[in-house]
């Protein structure tokens, strides 16, 4: 069932590519025939004999296939580059471990970014492989932490010989822009819920509070250890205190020799031996070696119409910051009658809700809510599995389903709320526009850009939030079965790993989204009859794919290597200003392992 979810994931994303044929005759061969190559045939490909599965770890490493991670710009200058996806190199392995033409694994380490909780996710299924009895072997230019991780499960790692390992421990820098505001004649006046909420900072504060610094401390510090424990159970060379002892003292810039000589890796050899190595382990002939890659494999199965059966699984993916009416991120304009659609669907037997968000518009953020409890109320099975991140608006959308799954490295929590209004007026001053205003009541034009508010004001403005807070905490309350003090408690902005918020009772299950859709069909009394179909269904417009690349950042980035600060400064303060003003968002930082 769940391989056909995994077709059904890529056929959904061909009306993406036939948008393509807009750019002319060449894209409509590539269109037409990366369609024919899905469609054309219901046989399955063999996989040849003594085949080895090729897993390469580099480059950006993303949930699941959009049209945001497709690079246009590259396609238009004539290549066509693509991120690889989570959810084709996870069903990619099981596929692998399942077929009996494969016989091992074969790991290539370069510099791939992706969160912790993505590589975790593909170390778990690394590990399913090996428990079929198949070998696994890793080979790297450089690891990094998050591709270590995943090769710390292989029977052997090699490494270059001018390679290194450039593990460094985990962090994130945020970047404080009160300096930057205040040259542009630009403040922020905050309205909040939670000691905790530390999103505002940046805009308020040069420099991090106390209390945030210490959450991200905790924070980090369990990931490390979490890693560094994975890490030793498989290298028993190694334990957590020597391998930060290591860290501590440089081992990034040690010889490729120390790092076998720790502990890290087995043997040290060019790329070129592990012909050899390969056609040794599987007792093949060197030239008879034959490589094959995770979607090659998913593209040999044959083509399904999961949605032709009467009972279906949806899974469906909320990726991104939750918006009003952007078309990029978490639009609940577009998701909630989606949702609404799945809940009058028959064949539509139960839901998994894949969130990898940091949060972002309340207002959308309690619609999307609402829009799941409909869904529920039609006895429907809802099911909620947490990748990279569910926090804030993302946790806001989660906490009502009747089992919440999360990866343990996923970051969650940070229930609270915060308004952000911006106020332009010195900006203005420096620009030479003098705003005026007639209206009929003193509120007609409140909250202005150009005036700051008054303590009167303000205390409306935290009196909005702290009702916005207050609903916030009902549903949790209600959807985790929780008294409302209780959670207070473990509220105030918070984040957690998914570690600890299973314990504090936010999070029901640590496990993949396979789980997910195992428990829901469970629960929908469908067990092993059924399907699952992935949604939304990308079909992006011509002017989606024109203005995929981010126009505003292209500009910013042009000003900064001009050297024009002036000007980058105002492409981000437009890029700030565009959002909503209240929000339910997590702290901006970010946890990417990688270079």
């Amino acid at each position: 069932m769940l391989k056909k979810f995994f077709l059904n994931t890529l056929s959904s994303f061909v009306g993406a590519w036939i948008a393509l044929v807009l750019f002319g005759v060449v894209g409509v061969i590539v269109a037409v025939g990366l369609v024919a190559g899905m469609h054309g045939t219901d046989e399955v490909a063999s996989v040849k004999k003594h085949s080895i599965l090729t897993l390469e770890l580099s480059g950006s490493i993303v949930e699941s296939e959009t049209p945001s991670s497709i690079n246009y710009t590259a396609l238009m200058s004539g290549g066509i580059e693509k991120p690889q996806t989570l959810n084709v190199i996870v069903e990619g392995l099981k596929e692998g471990a399942d077929n009996k033409n494969i016989d091992a694994l074969y790991i290539k380490c370069g510099a791939a970014l992706a969160s912790p909780a993505t590589f975790n996710a593909i170390r778990e299924a690394v590990k399913e492989f090996k428990k079929t009895g198949k070998k696994v072997y890793a080979y790297g230019d450089v690891y990094t932490l998050g591709t270590y991780y995943v090769a710390s499960v292989s029977d052997k790692i090699f490494l270059n010989p001018y390679g290194e390992i450039a593990i460094q421990g985990l962090g994130s820098t945020s970047m404080y822009l009160k300096g930057l505001f205040d040259k542009l004649g630009v403040e922020f006046q905050v309205v909040k819920v939670g000691t905790f909420k530390s999103a505002v900072e940046p805009y308020i504060s040069t420099q991090m509070s106390e209390p945030a610094r210490a959450q991200l401390d905790t924070l980090f510090s369990t990931m490390w250890d979490f890693m560094k424990d994975g890490i030793c159970d498989n290298r028993k060379k190694l334990s957590g205190s020597e391998i930060d002892s290591l860290v501590n003292n440089g081992l990034m810039f040690s010889t490729a020799d120390f790092a076998a000589e720790s502990g890290f890796v087995d043997e040290v050899v060019y790329e070129r031996v592990m012909d050899e190595r390969l056609a040794k382990l599987i007792d093949v002939d060197k030239k008879k070696l034959n490589f094959v890659s995770p979607s090659t494999l998913i593209g040999q199965l044959p083509w399904t119409d999961a949605y032709s059966s009467k009972n279906n699984i949806a899974v469906l993916y909320a990726t991104g910051e939750i918006v009003d009416g952007a078309s990029t991120g978490i639009n609940y304009q577009k998701l909630v009658p989606i949702i609404t659609q799945l809940a009058d669907d028959d064949k539509i037997k139960g839901l998994v809700l894949r969130v990898n968000s940091p949060g972002g518009s309340a207002f959308g953020s309690d619609q999307i809510g609402e829009a799941l409890d409909y869904f529920q109320s039609k006895k429907k099975p809802l099911a909620v599995s947490m990748g990279d991140y569910a926090a804030s608006g993302g946790y806001w959308i989660s906490c009502g389903a009747d089992r919440i799954f999360a990866d343990p490295l996923t970051i969650t929590g940070s229930i609270g709320i915060f308004g952000l209004i911006p106020n332009v007026k010195g900006l203005s001053d420096k620009l030479g526009i003098n705003p005026q205003s007639v209206s009929t009541n003193p509120a007609a034009d409140f909250p202005t850009l150009f005036t700051p508010m008054d303590e009167k004001q303000l205390s409306i403005m935290q009196k909005y939030v702290e009702t916005g807070y207050d609903r916030f905490i009902k549903r949790v309350a209600t959807g985790r079965k929780m008294t409302e003090a209780k959670v207070r408690q473990i509220a105030e902005g918070r984040v957690w790993n998914a570690m600890k918020a299973k314990e504090i009772g936010l999070v029901d299950e640590l496990g993949s989204l396979k789980d997910a859709i195992e428990w829901t069909a469970k629960k929908a009394d469908i067990y092993s009859k059924y399907d699952v179909s992935v949604y939304p269904v990308y079909e992006p417009s011509f002017w989606d794919v024109i203005s995929m690349g981010d126009i505003e950042a292209v500009r910013m980035m042009k000003a900064i290597s001009d050297g024009d600060f002036d000007e980058a400064g105002m492409h981000i303060a437009r890029k700030i200003l565009s959002r909503s003003r209240i929000l339910a968002r997590m702290p901006e930082f970010e946890v990417t392992l990688g270079n």
